[in-house]
C-alpha cells in the first residue's frame, strides 16, 4: 500500500473525515483490521484562516510548501490537499517536491462527466466560487458549465463555513439556508451540485436537494485510497 501523505488541519473538522474514510475504506476493502498507511501535517487553521481574509496568499502558499516538502521528507508516496480552496497553489506545490498530487478537482470532475452531467453549480468558499483556479480547472479539462451563487448566496455559503462549519458547528438554520442557495442553481440550470468546501458534508446530503451533490471530501478520500492500493 502506498503511504499518502495528508496536508490538513484545513479545517481539521473535514480532516477528520477524510481520515474516517480512507481508514474505513481500507478496512472494507482489505478485510481484518487493516487500515490505511497515512502521514497527516495538520495546521492550525486560525493561522492559514487568517492569511486567507488578509489576501496574503503567497505566505500561505509558502506555508503549504513546506507542509508538501515535510510530508517528502516523510516518505509519503503521493499528496492530497484536504481542502479545495488551498488548491489554489496546486502547482506551486507540484513544483516544489517529487510525489505527485492528488488534485481534488479531478476525480470530483471526472464522476461527474461518468454521470452524465454537463451543468454543474458549485458551493464553497468566497475564494473557491470566485476565483478561476477550480472552475477553470472543471471547464478546461471536463469541459463543464460551473454556475456559481450570485452576490448574496455566496457570502451566505462563505460565511457559514468560516463561521460554523470549521468550528464543527451544524445549525438547522443553516441548513435551510444551504438549500435556499442550492434551490436558486437548479432554477439556474443545475444538473448537480458539487460541494466544493470540505466542510459542507457536514451540513447537508442528498436529501437536501432535489439534484445529486457531488461531495468532494468523499470522493477524493476515495480517489487517494484506490490510488494509495494501486499494484
Amino acid at each position: 500500500m502506498r503511504l499518502i501523505g495528508l496536508i490538513g488541519g484545513l479545517s481539521w473538522e473535514s480532516t477528520a473525515e477524510y481520515y474516517r474514510i480512507l481508514n474505513r475504506g481500507a478496512q472494507a476493502r482489505l478485510g481484518g483490521v487493516h487500515s490505511a498507511r497515512s502521514l497527516i501535517y495538520s495546521f492550525d487553521f486560525g493561522e492559514i484562516e487568517a492569511l486567507q481574509h488578509a489576501g496574503r496568499w503567497d505566505a500561505a502558499e509558502a506555508a503549504m510548501i513546506d507542509a508538501a516538502r515535510r510530508l517528502e521528507k516523510g516518505g509519503a508516496d503521493f499528496l492530497v490537499i484536504c481542502s479545495n480552496t488551498m488548491h489554489r497553489m496546486a502547482g506551486a506545490i507540484e513544483a516544489a517536491v517529487t510525489p505527485p498530487l492528488l488534485h481534488i478537482a479531478d476525480p470530483t470532475g471526472a464522476a461527474i462527466k461518468a454521470a452524465g452531467f454537463a451543468r454543474i453549480g458549485l458551493l464553497g468558499t468566497g475564494f473557491t466560487m470566485e476565483q478561476p483556479f477550480y472552475r477553470q480547472r472543471l471547464i478546461d479539462k471536463f469541459d463543464l458549465d460551473v454556475l456559481v451563487p450570485d452576490a448574496a448566496g455566496r457570502k451566505i455559503v462563505h460565511d457559514i463555513i468560516y463561521s460554523e462549519l470549521v468550528k464543527g458547528i451544524v445549525r438547522a438554520e443553516s441548513r435551510a439556508a444551504y438549500r435556499g442557495v442550492m434551490a436558486k442553481l437548479i432554477a439556474e440550470g443545475a444538473q448537480a451540485i458539487i460541494l466544493g468546501c470540505t466542510e459542507i458534508m457536514l451540513l447537508v446530503d442528498e436529501n437536501d436537494s432535489a439534484v445529486p451533490l457531488f461531495d468532494t471530501t468523499t470522493i477524493h478520500a476515495e480517489a487517494a485510497l484506490a490510488r494509495a492500493l494501486q499494484q
